[in-house]
């Protein structure tokens, strides 16, 4: 008898689903916007363990729920762990150089 919990199904928008309002309001947080620097930074996804940000386990996982339900993020499960990529071609595509500008803007370090 399995006696594993469930995990909750992870759900992205499509992209004819993003805003504007949206990726906005998600990237306006200083903590989200270090997590979306933080994984355009690397080649590919991110363990949302391996975040360098100053909060606790939940809230981290209120903040990566935030960026995914706004399209920033996209998320995979494998086994326990989450992983976390950057949608950059949706991004791209829905909102051509909003990203990189972002990304671009000076920033503390």
């Amino acid at each position: 008898m399995n006696s594993a919990v469930p995990l909750t199904p992870i759900v992205h928008p499509d992209r004819t689903e993003l805003t504007i309002e949206a990726l906005l309001r998600a990237l306006a947080d200083p903590v989200r916007l270090a997590i979306v620097r933080q994984v355009a930074n690397t080649e590919g996804e991110v363990a949302c363990g391996a975040f360098d940000v100053p909060v606790t386990k939940s809230t981290l996982t209120h903040h990566l729920g935030i960026l995914r339900q706004a399209g920033v993020l996209a998320s995979r499960q494998d086994g326990t762990t989450r992983y976390n990529s950057l949608r950059r071609n949706d991004l791209d595509v829905v909102f051509p150089g909003l990203l990189d500008a972002v990304l671009a803007a000076p920033h503390d370090a």
